[in-house]
């Protein structure tokens, strides 16, 4: 791809798109995907295993999916909350087209799918699930978890899926040491070569999360 990566703005590949099937809240549903857009072919396995390894989404409120590609985690957010807001959110302007196409194709009319500066700043988000560009560099993935995980709101979780060998230890250890102050980050599941890990924004008195029917 040279220089043309999944989070570039607008990528210069070819968009040739494509029909998939993909199995989705235990539903196999066909979606369209594009070249120029993270794993264009199928589910990763990064993103399987955050959605096999996560509770459900709360039924209300903002939810957000960070870097979300042509929507696997989004749609299934949509599906698990119809009455919640999703908030797909990525740099790649053809990804958010493939968003859009597929939320619409499958009646989730609770899809937004924006980029990072089209997310109104008072907008906070009950939970956030994110398998994040790791690649674009450590200043950077530094910089997108310092913008996003403050606007959880309290006694909410964010789950984050890092494949063990680009990182995930390192970036467990650093966001523990940055939101020391009211917020807790704990190794949650391990599988297929990934950790998720989950952080916690605490209220006050800190709780642990209430547990859903």
């Amino acid at each position: 791809m040279g220089s043309d990566h999944y989070f570039s703005a607008s990528p210069g590949s070819a968009e040739k798109l494509r029909r998939i099937n993909v199995t989705l809240d235990g539903h196999e549903v066909a979606v369209t995907t594009a070249g120029g857009i993270f794993s264009p072919d199928h589910v990763d396995t990064g993103t399987a295993v955050l959605l096999s390894h996560t509770p459900p989404p709360p039924p209300g409120g903002n939810l957000l999916d960070l870097g979300c590609g042509w929507g696997p985690i989004s749609l299934t957010l949509a599906m698990q909350a119809p009455h919640a807001t999703v908030w797909a959110v990525d740099v790649n302007e053809r990804a958010l087209d493939l968003v859009r196409q597929n939320a619409q194709e499958h009646g989730l009319s609770n899809v937004n799918a924006v980029l990072p500066d089209d997310v109104p700043d008072d907008v906070v988000f009950r939970t956030i699930r994110s398998n994040p560009p790791i690649r674009v560099g450590k200043n950077e993935l530094h910089a997108l978890m310092k913008r996003w995980i403050p606007r959880l709101e309290e006694r909410s979780d964010a789950w984050l899926v890092v494949q063990r060998n680009l990182g995930s230890d390192s970036l467990q250890r650093w966001l523990a040491a940055t939101f020391e102050t009211g917020f807790s980050v704990h190794r949650s599941s391990t599988a297929k070569g990934f950790r998720v890990l989950k952080v916690r924004h605490h209220g006050s008195p800190v709780s642990e999360p209430i547990a859903l029917p």
